[in-house]
């Protein structure tokens, strides 16, 4: 390549002319700034200005600034805690891609992860991209030893019906892994990598971060590999619908597709998370991450390296949260608790005395704030370890003690809200207040015989606001069973009466229940 200048004049007999020219404006470019000068001196100074005497006066730039403290990087953590992280490749046979319309084949069609990014509008967890060739399917993900004889943790999505898995060690040596164990519920998935016993491992955090705290995330991101970013955390406790068992910390490391089942380090080089989700609707990092606190990853790899399944404390109820409307319905003081819509037939919380509508505040003297710290709180225990409940009971505390059971592993419940042939239901009692249509269950083909029946909603009603739709049958309201419209009506006439400002109702929708609560009319 020629360094080639730009040319001023390509004809010679402009050369003198533009030399001439040139000199004649230096000069005056000269003369003019000495004069600048020259007034610049005299009228900031107290004298005449000395062109060539006065050096003395320049400084260089920066001389009298004080060196700052430079700020700490993660170099030396880095060194220490990289070696731990690993690639994972996985190989799925054709037979996991049978949906053609899908591009990632991390997560099952209808899978909870799933159902959460497609609610979002966004992209799928920053975990496999599949690629087909050769009736196979690949994926890369991240993952890392916990223990020098080779095991190591990583996602559960990220090695699911995996039928061969490799890892890549970060000084670049490949070596085959067996999946010892996974646990769908929390996205996590143990493995053994073979050929050594002396791997490079990291400490699980025995303390939680806090909210600031900085983290880094490691792993191998759009398969490069090795890759470590920094950032805070964000946010602890993070829902994001994928189960009961949701209590993830957020954090703004930049995480994209690959470090999923990757580590968020601390700064003492402790592992405070397993990376396993982001939210994004471009695909890449926005800054929002999710990452599995380490007491879970703990207490889970446990139980997978011990019998290579998770089981878990069971109680046998549906419960949903306290909301201020179903607090002051109730009498409770606070909105804090679970509230039981419906224990379970022959369950450990139904044998123990447990009802719809109560409400369980603590479990072992320890105070449960909502429904899902009440889940990730018994399905801490063991199934058969005993448990001190205490119930808010129809205006009463009181204590209970119960077993647990084992958490089955699929629930089964009815889905069916087809309620067939109405045959002149429409013409139930109007309750135009609530913006509710009811009519008795036993009046309407396939309702069963138990409480009332929505037949109609009107859109711009409280009861629309609070979700009620046409086939929800109402079970009781203000605790008491109601078999027809007028029972509804009564019910709600004594409970003005009493100048309450809501009451209670518990519907069944979809074959589970569930309380909610709905204003009095003061008019």
């Amino acid at each position: 390549m020629h360094d080639r200048r730009p040319v001023l004049s390509t004809q010679s007999s402009h050369r003198p002319l533009s030399r001439s020219l040139l000199s004649a404006r230096k000069f005056a470019l000269m003369a003019s700034v000495v004069a600048g000068l020259g007034a610049g001196a005299v009228g900031l100074g107290h004298g005449p200005f000395d062109l060539i005497a006065t050096p003395a006066h320049a400084q260089q730039v920066g001389a009298n600034v004080q060196p700052s403290q430079q700020p700490v990087g993660f170099a030396d953590i880095v060194d220490k805690v990289k070696p731990s992280v690993i690639s994972v490749k996985v190989n799925i046979a054709d037979k996991m891609a049978k949906n053609e319309d899908r591009e990632d084949f991390s997560l099952p069609p209808g899978s909870p992860m799933e159902r959460f990014f497609r609610r979002f509008g966004g992209e799928m967890p920053p975990g496999l991209r599949g690629h087909r060739g050769g009736g196979m399917i690949t994926g890369q993900g991240s993952g890392f030893f916990i223990s020098a004889d080779g095991y190591a943790v990583t996602n559960n999505h990220v090695v699911e019906g995996a039928d061969k898995v490799e890892v890549t060690t970060d000084d670049g040596k490949t070596h085959k892994a067996k999946v010892i164990g996974t646990d769908p519920r929390t996205d996590l998935a143990l493995i053994k990598v073979e050929g050594a016993s002396n791997f490079p491992y990291a400490k699980l955090s025995e303390g939680k971060p806090r909210i600031g705290d900085w983290v880094l995330a490691v792993g191998n991101p759009f398969g490069l590999g090795g890759t470590v970013t920094a950032g805070i955390v964000s946010a602890m406790g993070r829902d994001i619908g994928n189960g009961p068992y949701d209590d993830f910390i957020q954090i703004d490391a930049p995480v994209n597709k690959g470090n999923s089942g990757g580590p968020a380090f601390n700064t003492a080089g402790e592992v405070v998370g397993v990376n396993t989700a982001i939210y994004s609707p471009s695909g890449g990092s926005i800054g929002i991450a999710f990452s599995i606190p380490a007491n879970t990853v703990k207490a889970v790899v446990e139980q997978l390296k011990d019998r290579g399944t998770v089981s878990r404390g069971w109680i046998g109820v549906q419960v949903q949260p306290v909301t201020p409307e179903i607090a002051d319905s109730l009498g409770l003081k606070k909105a804090e608790g679970a509230l039981v819509a419906e224990p379970q037939s022959n369950g450990p919380a139904a044998k123990a005395g447990i009802e719809s509508g109560d409400v369980i505040t603590a479990v072992d003297g320890t105070s449960v704030k909502d429904a899902r710290e009440l889940a990730r709180t018994i399905g801490a225990f063991a199934p058969g370890h005993s448990v001190k409940l205490t119930v808010f009971h129809k205006g009463k505390e009181r204590e209970l003690t119960l077993t647990l059971g084992e958490l089955p592993n699929k629930i089964e419940a009815s889905n069916n809200t087809d309620r067939g042939d109405r045959g002149g239901a429409n013409q139930g009692l109007d309750l135009p207040k609530l913006g509710l249509t009811l009519a008795p269950a036993s009046s309407v083909a396939g309702a069963g015989k138990d409480g009332v029946v929505v037949t109609d909603v009107d859109p711009k009603g409280a009861a629309a606001d609070r979700g009620f739709k046409e086939g929800d049958v109402i079970l009781e309201v203000a605790g008491k069973n109601v078999s027809s419209p007028a029972d509804v009506r009564d019910v709600l006439a004594a409970a003005k009466t009493e100048n309450k400002n809501s009451v209670l109702v518990r519907v069944r929708s979809g074959g589970a229940s569930r309380f909610v609560a709905i204003p009095i009319a003061k008019g």
